[in-house]
């Protein structure tokens, strides 16, 4: 939302014979007047909405974004020579912030790579501003893990058993998972029963507690458990493509120009990867094809 300061035009009444001292006296007032009458007076800036979902904890998704988007707003205002204001929200489910993006209830986002292409369906106008960077790649890991004492060593063992996936549009834990399965030849009739639930974390500590036999989530959540203590070791590793920012087409050109000079910028890099433990890099719509691919194979699941 931009906002400019408006100008107001008084008129002077002025007697033929009133004295210069008085005509400019009443000059004056009648300007002194005008700015009292204004309802407002400020200058131009820009508000944004930025949007994701909860695919952690609420708590620690608003702790993971609120220094970037901090910075992000100073070097745009800087870039604009204006003033940038950045607000949060947080959806709690996945069909939610894409629906928020898709709509323009937000005006930009950072999602999964199957949550890019569901809100892309929804609004082909939707741009990638810019796609994460992991060591200056654009893959990085999603686990299928077990119970740290389970027998299992391959994925085609997982027949019969329970299985935890993550949210129905997550890219690792669904799709890529569903993949992977139908690829060592487990499908859903094949496994003794399977649930959504939701969160990656969720899902780490469900099958660490024994209540599945197996679960898909990303490998930095995996490793955040580990590291906690939840009883668990990977059973496969896959690809997953880095996440998209995207914006949508209701954002100006100017706006969202400076936005991708600011996070591609070689010189915001130290501090980009410092705040967000993550570079960016150039996107394009090609780059996720293979999860499309990965979406159409796990309609047979």
């Amino acid at each position: 939302m931009k906002r400019s300061f408006k100008g107001v035009v008084t008129r002077l009444a002025v007697r033929p014979n009133a004295p210069v001292g008085s005509v400019v006296s009443r000059f004056f007032l009648g300007i002194f007047v005008a700015f009292l009458m204004l309802p407002s007076l400020t200058f131009a800036d820009v508000t944004l909405t930025f949007g994701t979902y909860a695919a952690d904890k609420p708590t620690a998704t608003v702790r993971k974004y609120k220094p970037f988007l901090n910075f992000l707003a100073e070097r745009m205002s800087n870039q604009l020579n204006e003033p940038v204001i950045i607000r949060m929200k947080i959806a709690k489910e996945y069909q939610e912030g894409i629906d928020q993006l898709a709509s323009g209830e937000v005006d930009f986002a950072r999602f999964g790579p199957a949550s890019y292409i569901a809100v892309k369906d929804s609004n082909p106008d939707i741009q990638i501003i810019t796609m994460e960077s992991r060591k200056g790649m654009k893959r990085f890991k999603g686990v299928i893990a077990v119970h740290a004492d389970s027998d299992f060593q391959s994925l085609s063992e997982l027949e019969g058993q329970s299985f935890a996936f993550g949210d129905e549009l997550s890219t690792i834990g669904r799709y890529l998972a569903q993949a992977e399965l139908l690829e060592a030849g487990v499908s859903a009739e094949d496994l003794s029963n399977f649930d959504y639930l939701g969160r990656h974390d969720l899902v780490g500590e469900a099958v660490g507690s024994g209540k599945y036999a197996a679960g898909a989530l990303k490998e930095s959540t995996f490793k955040k458990l580990v590291k906690k203590g939840v009883p668990i070791r990977a059973l496969k590793k896959f690809d997953n493509v880095t996440k998209p920012w995207l914006a949508h087409p209701n954002v100006s050109p100017r706006v969202l120009s400076a936005m991708r000079e600011v996070m591609l910028s070689s010189e915001n890099f130290e501090i980009v990867q410092k705040i967000s433990k993550n570079g960016f890099l150039e996107g394009a719509d090609e780059d996720y094809d293979f999860i499309r691919d990965a979406m159409q194979k796990s309609v047979q699941f």
